[in-house]
């Protein structure tokens, strides 16, 4: 089992920065991905930023979303088993629930974190 645990969210205005992180713990070898979604009202969680972690092959490799490409950078330190999505010239429609995400190296298992709220206003 996996634990994920995010913090950071908060209002902010068009144009501003912030940084969220989420925490892993628990049996943190057994991930091979890690990467965040969002989620607004009424839709489903789409994929933001990933990671491959030390678990994976491919390590470090990462991948975003067309509309954050340039703006968000996702990033890890395997040292604290933290993962950390800094998002930059926020938008208003960057506004969302952001939703730490993790996959096992089977991808049998995903595990998510509670959600963080990130508002930007204009």
């Amino acid at each position: 089992q996996v634990q994920l645990v995010e913090s950071g969210g908060g209002l902010v205005q068009v144009g501003n920065s912030l940084r969220l992180s989420c925490a892993a713990s628990g049996d943190i070898f057994s991930i091979s991905v890690m990467g965040w979604y969002r989620a607004t009202p009424g839709n489903q969680r789409d994929l933001v930023a990933v990671i491959d972690t030390i678990g994976s092959t491919n390590y470090g490799t990462t991948n975003y979303a067309d509309s954050v490409k340039g703006r968000f950078t996702i990033s890890r330190d395997n040292a604290k088993n933290m993962v950390y999505l800094q998002m930059n010239s926020l938008k208003p429609e960057d506004t969302a629930v952001y939703y730490c995400n993790a996959v096992s190296r089977d991808f049998k298992a995903i595990y998510w974190g509670q959600g963080t709220q990130v508002t930007v206003s204009s």
